[in-house]
């Protein structure tokens, strides 16, 4: 089983979203992980302490999910771009994004019901649920 992992940035989703709609019946899970940039270009890690925790704990719960994964990660900016109340991740209700980390199911076009905000997605257990949730085990 493999995780194939796409990046986007607020330029480029909407691209990046008509494909993952477009490869609806390929078995794969889909899922959105929303996280701040990178401190800089060669770094792992990112501005966001919770994501700088979450996300290696995300890939490897994915890792060992035994099922095809597309995950899309959704990197929101800066500190300052992220901070604005305006950022269109925020105001869009489809995202309807209060923090950093975030992980969503996507499906059909849409977020499906559940998800993980940034106080839960770095909690291993929280991660299994939502995970063997999604993947339907």
């Amino acid at each position: 089983m493999t995780v194939e992992k796409v990046d986007a940035t607020v330029a480029d989703l909407e691209s990046h979203l008509e494909k993952l709609s477009a490869a609806a019946a390929d078995g794969k899970l889909k899922l959105l992980l929303f996280l701040a940039d990178r401190e800089s270009p060669s770094s792992s890690l990112t501005w966001c302490p919770d994501c700088n925790v979450a996300e290696p704990l995300i890939y490897s719960k994915l890792e060992a999910l035994g099922k095809d994964v597309l995950l899309l990660r959704a990197f929101v900016g800066d500190k300052p771009t992220w901070r604005d109340p305006a950022h269109p991740w925020r105001a869009d209700p489809r995202f309807a994004l209060s923090g950093v980390p975030t992980l969503l199911r996507w499906e059909k076009g849409a977020a499906s019901a559940g998800r993980l905000g940034d106080e839960e997605a770095q909690v291993a257990d929280k991660v299994d649920a939502f995970l063997s949730a999604a993947a339907g085990n």
